[in-house]
């Protein structure tokens, strides 16, 4: 189904379909205060080249969560978004800083992959322990890998995307179709001033992070219905996952649902 025929379907129908979908892939988190829950699926690549990852410290109590989307439709981008999440997540839960978790990948893709094809985009979200109960989310990233946070009113997209087609935006120039999926940053190319940082007003609410394959085909209107229909964690990213696939989307698609109460 083509995106524009999607967005205009009523958002009742978008919250019908985000409460009934079928489980793909799950990893369930249960820390004090907090739910989380991905699902990652193959669209119609032959390799799922997404990955996800949480970490928490066990010295701190601090938990990170990462969406990673590999560069290209291969085996050495399948394997460097999964270590690329895993190290992101580890490194950034210890220390606290979710830019430092990018930098700690890049180390490890470095070394470990030869390969200039082994590469990712990701985004990583660092959420406070919990003896600091509202205290912001720490946020980085690079590539067009996005983090949301719904409040309960506002849905707010935290991430800007690196892309080709947001560099001519921003200049007032014309950004041609296949520009918005040109990324300019990745994890093994990026320099430290080049790195996405933003942070939450409050770590409470919800957080979202995704893969273009997700939040691209669905636009920003479903996003908010499906994060406001009041599903579980687990629920909602089947539902986004499942709902992308059936709206014109084509690449693979992974979903993060973090909830902090």
């Amino acid at each position: 189904m083509p995106v524009e025929t999607y967005r205009q379907r009523p958002i009742q129908e978008v919250r019908a379909v985000c409460s009934a979908m079928t489980t793909t892939r799950r990893e369930l988190v249960r820390l004090t205060g907090i739910a989380g829950d991905s699902v990652s699926k193959r669209g119609s690549r032959a390799i799922n080249a997404d990955a996800v990852a949480t970490w928490t410290d066990p010295t701190s109590g601090r938990a990170a969560f990462v969406v990673a989307d590999g560069v290209g439709d291969h085996l050495p981008a399948a394997r460097a978004a999964r270590a690329a999440a895993t190290v992101a997540a580890r490194e950034a839960a210890r220390g606290g800083d979710a830019a430092e978790g990018i930098l700690a990948a890049q180390r490890h893709l470095l070394r470990e992959f030869p390969e200039p094809k082994a590469d990712s985009a990701l985004v990583v979200a660092v959420l406070p322990t919990t003896d600091r109960d509202d205290a912001p989310a720490d946020i980085a990233w690079v590539g067009d890998c996005r983090a949301y946070r719904w409040n309960g009113r506002t849905l707010h997209q935290i991430t800007t995307d690196h892309t080709l087609a947001e560099y001519l935006r921003l200049r007032g120039r014309y950004a041609a179709p296949r520009t918005h999926h040109i990324i300019t940053t990745t994890v093994r190319t990026v320099r430290p001033d080049q790195i996405g940082r933003a942070a939450t007003g409050s770590s409470n609410g919800r957080l979202l992070l995704s893969t273009d394959g997700v939040h691209k085909p669905l636009g920003i209107a479903a996003i908010k219905a499906a994060l406001a229909c009041g599903e579980s964690a687990q629920a909602t990213a089947d539902g986004l996952v499942e709902l992308a696939l059936h709206s014109g989307g084509r690449d693979n698609a992974s979903a993060f649902v973090i909830d902090r109460r």
